[in-house]
């Protein structure tokens, strides 16, 4: 029973991480190198700052990744932090992209996808060898998803498994503190999101459960940056906390309403899978447009909670030293 459980969980998260892997190598080849650039350009308001972060996360398939990169940039001071409030609410979208291409259920083209990727990235040319490792990690994704499937029967027919999640759904904050934790240890959302799917499609958690677990997922994915911010300036530290304050309090305030979310996601599709990409995307695009217009506030809160230490005079040649390079 163990190992029909561990192998096709074990092999198909791989697939999954390294397609993921593979496809953010293939945009980062494509476009990654202008990616400070224009996030170092484009982030003057925070409606710009919002498509940047959404546009970003798009690219690069990972809300992590982007929020990792902008600690970096905020640290070596080419953007300041209120200028990233926008861009984390754009990241929170932008990762609900790939969800929603994994549940229209395409595993059925994983093997051909592998194959015109690998022989697109055998080409001469750089950019068809990056778009051959898109494709192909699109291929290694669903592989995954298809692979990650074969656990759900053995689970299904397992006392202890269900008897757990039977005790979760008496409480949802468990399935929220799961999400939380598992997205932490393998890095990853869009996995944790992906084998909930699976999980809601045999019948092996109910939808409040899962909706729980995807909100935890979104806080666990901030895990990341909140290990990237260590030992870096200030601002970069309030990039890391803003995003992570962000997500639990988004998280929080819609805990109570999961079973009307639920019924919003059931009337526009009968799909499980779908149901969870939707409601994952009708969760973050509510939490972005309602924080967008408040962006300031936001920030400033952020910077009384974590006050920058150093000397006024200290701040205003920083500034000053930011604003000439980009003039």
């Amino acid at each position: 029973m163990i190992v029909s459980i561990l192998a096709p969980f074990t092999f198909g998260l791989t697939f999954f991480l390294f397609g993921m892997y593979a496809m953010r190598s293939g945009f980062q080849n494509l476009a990654g190198k202008k990616m400070e650039e224009w996030m170092g350009r484009f982030t003057r308001t925070p409606l710009h700052s919002f498509w940047i972060g959404l546009f970003a996360t798009f690219v690069l398939q990972s809300s992590s990744a982007v929020t990792v990169l902008t600690i970096g940039l905020t640290n070596a001071g080419i953007i300041q932090f209120t200028q990233t409030v926008g861009i984390i609410l754009g990241t929170n979208l932008g990762t609900t992209v790939t969800t929603e291409l994994v549940a229209l259920k395409l595993e059925s083209f994983a093997i051909p996808m592998l194959l015109i990727g690998v022989a697109l990235w055998l080409m001469p040319r750089r950019n068809i060898r990056c778009i051959g490792l898109v494709v192909a990690g699109f291929g290694l994704i669903f592989l995954g998803i298809d692979t990650l499937k074969v656990m759900a029967k053995p689970l299904e027919q397992s006392e202890t498994f269900r008897s757990l999640f039977l005790e979760s759904s008496h409480s949802i904050w468990i399935g929220l503190i799961t999400g939380v934790i598992f997205t932490a240890l393998i890095h990853s959302g869009s996995a944790t999101t992906v084998i909930t799917m699976g999980l809601l499609s045999h019948q092996i958690l109910s939808m409040e459960t899962a909706l729980a677990i995807v909100l935890g997922a979104n806080v666990g994915t901030c895990f990341t940056a909140v290990i990237a911010a260590i030992g870096t300036n200030t601002a970069s530290k309030q990039v890391a906390w803003c995003h992570t304050l962000f997500n639990v309090a988004g998280a929080i305030v819609f805990l109570p309403f999961l079973s009307q979310l639920a019924l919003v996601s059931a009337f526009l599709t009968d799909s499980p899978s779908m149901q969870i990409a939707h409601s994952q995307t009708i969760f973050n695009l509510v939490c972005s447009l309602v924080a967008l217009p408040f962006v300031p506030q936001i920030a400033r809160f952020i910077q009384w909670l974590i006050p920058d230490k150093r000397r006024p005079t200290d701040l205003t040649f920083r500034k000053k030293m930011v604003s000439s390079r980009w003039k």
